[in-house]
């Protein structure tokens, strides 16, 4: 059976890295971006195709994985004038690999359904490095086994795999995973901040934590290497986006009906950090939100 066509829609710091390791599985995706310039870009890079719209994208392929940032744009990229829908084939399967609210992807997915087409979601989590080096860990859900199949293959090209349930499973997952490290960084940034008023050397205090039962992906990986560095925007990962990210987790909760009090209290720190400091702020920067007691006038 011949390979499935496929097209890749979002060509910014993570889709970028995603389309080269695709390219270097050898698969040749079509590529569409609305800013056309990076499209281009990567088009000229790897000699690819570029498609002027989601619809004229649809019509030359049969898989199409989507990296964009929120499920509005998600939305209008499959039913928006010159989307996805105009130009899918029944039996087309459409792959988001966004950050996307697990509701609105069960909504979606029905709407696509109407119209012969499969969704299924496959988040990520590793951010630009792990994009780069094709090690990503894919959180992939939906309710079309035979379409999780036909994909598999395609996303292993660029990470490791993991089936997380029906349709929305793998967004709900991706969320709450997010929102376990945005407490972990917030719990290790207060640590550092407690520690060094008492007089404790911070790095000390992280290499102990880092023996200790403290221990987490931030400690590792993120205080010692990019705040108490200053090289916040080596992290590669936007503020914004985080916050997104936990809102998406508090939303889920409120929806389950169990409103908790971390989630609620997460959400509310990093929508204040992220109004503090801006859109270009990274995800690390939220230490200088917090040291400066999350006061907006300290935070700038």
């Amino acid at each position: 059976m011949a390979e499935d066509r496929i097209g890749f829609i979002g060509i910014g710091a993570m889709g970028a890295p995603m389309v080269r390791r695709l390219v270097r599985a050898g698969r040749k995706p079509v590529v569409q971006d609305v800013n056309r310039g990076a499209a281009e870009l990567i088009g000229a890079e790897a000699g690819l195709e570029i498609a002027e719209s989601p619809s004229a994208l649809a019509r030359r392929c049969a898989v199409v994985i989507l990296m964009l940032p929120d499920s509005g744009i998600v939305e209008r990229v499959c039913l928006g004038e010159k989307g996805l829908a105009e130009g899918l084939s029944p039996g087309a399967v459409i792959v988001d690999m966004s950050s996307s609210d697990p509701v609105r992807t069960r909504d979606l997915g029905g709407a696509l359904a109407d119209r012969g087409v499969a969704l299924l979601d496959a988040p990520v989590s590793g951010g630009v490095r792990k994009a780069a080096d094709g090690s990503l860990a894919i959180m992939l859900g939906g309710d079309d086994a035979a379409a999780m199949a036909r994909v598999t293959p395609v996303l292993e090209a660029m990470g490791r795999v993991r089936r997380t349930g029906s349709l929305g499973s793998g967004h709900a997952t991706k969320a709450l995973n997010n929102y376990v490290s945005a407490a972990g960084l917030a719990a290790a940034c207060e640590a550092v901040i407690v520690g060094r008023a008492f007089g404790l050397d911070p790095a000390t205090l992280i290499e102990v934590i880092n023996v200790s039962t403290g221990r987490n992906n931030s400690t590792e990986n993120k205080v010692v290497q990019f705040i108490l560095s200053g090289e916040y925007k080596r992290a590669g990962f936007s503020l914004p986006l985080m916050a997104k990210d936990v809102g998406l987790a508090a939303a889920l909760a409120d929806r389950v009906g169990r409103p908790l009090p971390g989630l609620r209290a997460a959400r509310r720190l990093w929508s204040d950090a992220r109004d503090a400091l801006g859109p270009e702020a990274d995800h690390t920067e939220i230490f200088r939100f917090i040291e400066g007691d999350g006061r907006a006038d300290d935070a700038g």
